[in-house]
Order: C-alpha cells, then sequence, then structure tokens
C-alpha cells in the first residue's frame, strides 16, 4: 500500500487557508499541458534550423558548407552533455525527485541494442578522427572536434539512458521536459546529418547527381585535401559502412527520450505489468521451426547481398547487372511472400485467442504503434512510385515484371506485418504464467502453507503433522514440492504458433535491414525509374523516403521481440 500512495503528490497547504490546497489538479493539468507546448516548440524551432542547415549543406551551389552543419551539432550535443550532467548529478537525487518507474520503458531488449549501436557509432567516430586527421593542414578544426565531441556524446547519452529510461521525474519539471527534447532533436539532426552524407556519398559514387557533393574541396582545393595513402581510405571507406549503426543508434534514442518525455510527472496506475517476470524466463524453451527458416533466410540473403554487390559495382557488362537484379527480385519476391502468410496466419491466430486486450495507458505502445506506422509511408511512397514508372514505361521486360510483383508484395508485407504486430502489442500476457509464478514463490517462501488455498496434499498414510497442525497447516512432503516446482507448464497451440511466427519474422526483418542499409540499391541499379523520374525527382524520393524504410525494418524488430516474448 505504501508504494503505491508514494506515487502520489502530496498536498500541502498554508496557514491561512487551511482547506485549500496549493493548486488544484485542473491548474496542474493545465500547466502540464503548458510545459509541454513549450518544450515541444523548441523542439520545433531547433529541428527546423538543423534541417535547413543540414538539407542546405548537401548541395555544392548553395553557400552553406558541411563545417557549419558540424558547428551546430557540436554545440547541440555540448548543450545536451551539460544538461544530462545536471539531470544525474542534481534533478534525479533530488528528494522525492523519481516516485514512480514506468516498467513498460526501455525493456533491457532496447537497451542492450542501444548499447550494440553505440559500440559501433564509437568505432566510427574514431575512423572519422583518424580521416580527418590525415589532412588536418587543410581542414577546419571543427571536423576533427565534431567527431570527439559526438564520441562523448554518445557515451554519456548511453550511460543516461541505461540507468534513466524508466524515471517519472516530479522535480524541476520544464527544465527536464526542455532538455529532454533538446536531447530528442540533437539525436534527430545527428540523424538527419548521417543520413544526408551517406545518400550524397551514395548518389557521388554512383555518379548519379553531379551536383551533389560533400567532398572535402570546400575547405581549400582539392589536391590539397585528397586522401591518396592506404591507411586514409581505409578510415573513409570504414566510417561509412559503419553509418547505419550510428543511424539506427540515433533514432533507438530518440525513441527512448520521446518516452522519458512522456513520463515526466506521470502517476504510474500500478496495473498488473508482468512482461518483467516473463522475459528470461521464456526464452528458456525454444521452438525451431520458426529459428531455422528465419535463420535460412538469414543466410541467404546475406549470400544475395554480397553477390548482388559485387556483381553490380565492379561489374561493366549489362547482362551481369540484369542477372545480379533478378537474382535480387527472387529473393525479395519469395521471403515478403512467405512473410505476408505469415502474417496473415497470425492474425487469423489472433482471432481464437482468449487473452484480454490490454487497454491500460502505455506511452511506450503508443509510440511503437505511431513508429510502426509512420515508418511505412517511406516504402509506400517507393513502391507505389515504383508501380507508376513501371505500368507506364515500354517497354516490359522480365526484370519490370519482378520489379512490380516486388513492390506490389512489400505494399502487402509491410500492411499485414503492422497488423500482426499492432495486434499483439495489445493483448495481455497469458493468465496461466502469473498464477504458476506466484504459486511456485509461495512453495519456495513457505514450509507451511494452509491447506484451504494449497492444492498439494500429503497421502494419509504417509503424512506426518506439524506441530502447529492443530492451527490449520499441513506439512508438504518434499518430494510432491520437488514434483510440483518441476512440472513443465503446458503451451497451447495458439501460442506456440505465434512464437514461431514472431521469430520468423523478426529474423527475416534483420536480413531486410541489412541489404537496403549496407549497399543494396536497386531503386538506382535498375533503370526504370531513373528514366522515368529523371535523374533529379528519383533520387531525392529515394533519399527522404528509403531511410524510413530501413528504420522501419529495425523497429519492427525491437516489435516482434516484445511480441514474441508477451505470447
Amino acid at each position: 500500500i505504501s508504494s503505491s500512495l508514494s506515487c502520489f503528490p502530496k498536498i500541502t497547504s498554508f496557514g491561512h487557508q487551511p482547506h485549500q490546497p496549493l493548486s488544484t489538479p485542473a491548474s496542474k493539468e493545465v500547466w502540464k499541458k503548458g510545459g509541454r507546448m513549450f518544450s515541444i516548440l523548441l523542439a520545433v524551432h531547433l529541428a527546423l534550423l538543423a534541417c535547413t542547415l543540414v538539407s542546405s549543406g548537401a548541395f555544392e551551389k548553395i553557400a552553406v558548407h558541411d563545417y557549419d552543419v558540424f558547428f551546430l551539432l557540436t554545440v547541440m550535443m555540448l548543450i545536451v552533455i551539460i544538461w544530462i550532467i545536471f539531470y544525474l548529478v542534481g534533478t534525479s537525487r533530488g528528494p522525492d525527485a523519481i516516485l514512480c518507474k514506468d516498467s513498460h520503458a526501455g525493456p533491457i531488449w532496447l537497451r542492450g541494442g542501444l548499447i550494440l549501436f553505440a559500440i559501433f557509432s564509437l568505432v566510427m567516430d574514431v575512423f572519422k578522427i583518424g580521416y580527418y586527421s590525415s589532412f588536418y593542414s587543410c581542414l577546419s578544426a571543427i571536423k576533427i572536434i565534431y567527431p570527439i565531441v559526438q564520441a562523448i556524446f554518445v557515451v554519456i547519452q548511453t550511460y543516461f539512458l541505461w540507468i534513466s529510461a524508466k524515471d517519472c521525474v516530479h522535480v524541476h519539471l520544464n527544465v527536464t521536459r526542455c532538455g529532454l527534447m533538446l536531447t530528442l532533436t540533437t539525436n534527430l539532426a545527428v540523424w538527419m546529418s548521417a543520413v544526408t552524407d551517406e545518400s550524397v556519398h551514395k548518389a557521388h559514387s554512383k555518379n548519379y547527381s553531379a551536383s551533389q557533393d560533400l567532398s572535402l574541396s570546400r575547405s581549400s582545393s582539392a589536391e590539397e585535401c585528397n586522401c591518396n595513402s592506404q591507411i586514409c581510405q581505409i578510415f573513409k571507406n570504414g566510417y561509412f559502412w559503419l553509418y547505419p549503426f550510428n543511424i539506427e543508434y540515433s533514432l533507438f534514442a530518440s525513441a527512448m527520450v520521446y518516452v522519458m518525455w512522456k513520463n515526466v510527472g506521470r502517476i504510474i496506475d500500478h496495473h498488473s505489468h508482468h512482461i518483467h517476470h516473463l522475459k528470461f524466463r521464456l526464452f528458456r524453451r525454444t521452438f525451431f521451426v520458426g529459428i531455422m527458416l528465419g535463420l535460412i533466410i538469414l543466410v541467404s540473403g546475406l549470400g544475395v547481398l554480397i553477390v548482388y554487390e559485387v556483381q553490380v559495382n565492379s561489374s561493366t557488362e549489362s547482362s551481369k547487372k540484369s542477372q545480379a537484379l533478378t537474382m535480387y527480385y527472387i529473393f525479395n519476391i519469395v521471403c515478403l511472400g512467405l512473410m505476408s502468410l505469415v502474417c496473415i496466419g497470425g492474425s487469423v491466430i489472433y482471432r481464437f485467442d482468449k487473452r484480454d486486450m490490454d487497454r491500460h495507458k502505455n506511452p511506450t505502445r503508443t509510440l511503437d504503434v505511431a513508429l510502426l506506422m509512420g515508418a511505412a509511408l517511406g516504402q509506400y511512397a517507393i513502391s507505389y512510385y515504383s508501380i507508376v514508372a513501371i505500368v507506364a514505361s515500354t517497354p516490359r521486360d522480365a526484370i519490370s515484371a519482378l520489379n512490380l510483383t516486388y513492390a506490389l508484395l512489400m505494399i502487402a508485407q509491410h500492411t499485414f506485418q503492422n497488423i500482426f504486430i499492432i495486434e499483439g502489442l495489445h493483448r495481455q500476457p497469458p493468465k496461466e504464467d502469473h498464477k504458476h509464478d506466484s504459486h511456485q514463490k509461495d512453495l519456495y517462501g513457505l514450509t507451511f502453507v494452509n491447506i484451504n488455498a494449497v492444492s498439494l496434499r500429503v497421502p494419509d498414510s504417509d503424512s506426518t503433522l506439524a506441530p502447529s497442525a492443530a492451527s490449520g497447516t499441513e506439512a508438504i512432503h518434499p518430494s510432491d514440492l520437488v514434483r510440483s516446482l518441476t512440472a513443465p507448464k503446458k503451451m497451447n497451440w495458439r501460442r506456440k504458433f505465434l512464437r514461431e511466427i514472431s521469430m520468423f519474422l523478426l529474423l527475416s526483418n534483420i536480413i531486410l535491414w541489412i541489404m537496403p542499409a549496407f549497399g543494396a540499391r536497386p531503386q538506382f541499379d535498375n533503370d526504370t525509374e531513373l528514366n522515368f523520374y529523371g535523374d533529379s525527382m528519383w533520387p531525392a524520393i529515394v533519399d527522404i523516403c528509403l531511410p524510413f524504410g530501413i528504420f522501419y525494418r529495425m523497429h519492427a524488430v525491437a516489435s516482434l521481440l516484445e511480441v514474441y516474448i508477451m505470447s
């Protein structure tokens, strides 16, 4: 009772007004909305400023240099670092600062993924420092300072999110809201910069847009800053290959910071949160159908990606390029077709699922659903543009037919997968597991249990009453206790199928994230859309929409892992 009551704010009154609280709930709610609105406006203005500079710095004809973008991002990261230190040292340690914890926020697999991406981001920063240090004499100092500050920012922010992701802060509310929104905006600005830099690099390497260039020639002459040494080339290629991890790190951090912002000043409703009691124990019971089929898709996809990259980038023969595109489309058509059928099967199984819907307020789940629906729009846009270009173009060959089938299946798979994931996220955990857990805990913690509450009985012939038997307790035989604790729980067929489906979709989404994130760009290698929309419009469509499609896959992995555990 005391732990439940501790989450409610204390109402104090002054002597001259003993019967009137300091502030009514209505006024608190209004001030809460006002504080949120101010922090949102701050974030919107900073995001628009960062977006303007990042997009302008991507074009050579516009007098905004890349070091201008680096300067803005460096200042923003330094401010966020100062605020995080203030939060960790001052705000979170104050009296009654954190009265509640949101058990749904920052699950262990999300924080583990954040640390994994943070490690690769730090390696990327090391490569950047090595690359820019190779010719520091002709560069602006900010280009070397920026990756150093970014590395410090990644370390401090990762530690902050690891220990504070579940906090519901009740002091310094407006400062905390503004600090969290500044952190969110900084991560989005870093994400925009990384996506723009990677897209321009891809376009420049394939010579699709001569007007875009993020080369070092802006700082000084191209002759002085050429990267001619072998170690310089290793650093340059290395940090571009690590961009996908840094991009995902920024988005993961943004999602976690947003949930923290929603929890500022929140009073937790203490309903049952069972997911944290299930997550590690459920992994012990493994079924191999979904895992094996998913691993086959994953390994096959890696092989297809390697062959595709080799044939497209190193071969000048059009026949080799056509073979690579055909192989890529066939693999994706098979993968997307299987995933669509599996998602439909999972949605049908949900019709027979007897678990109740979870209708409690959950900012984490609300954000997951919004991100799934929003990120899918990027791939929807690319697919519909491709469909229009293929149908309106002539002549039509086998590759065009495969591309059309690929685009249609991409739309269908995103739709069916979103339905499956969203319905799974709104299901309650199985009730029988909680009953078994509480019963098991009672057996561990008690030597004697009430005979009216426990169904374990000792045969009359072997029973030995304890001295307390007269008061209504009975001793449990050790063999009965062991059999009860080790008896396997039954899992119905619905939960088995849902777990298999979730694991297969999880592994399939991983390979569908890897392929576009690490260089597979059939949108550029297939000339149909490029010839139909032109060299300016089509690269812009892909560069804007594809990052959302890539993020969708990784976010779907995190959501499917939660559905797997909830099943």
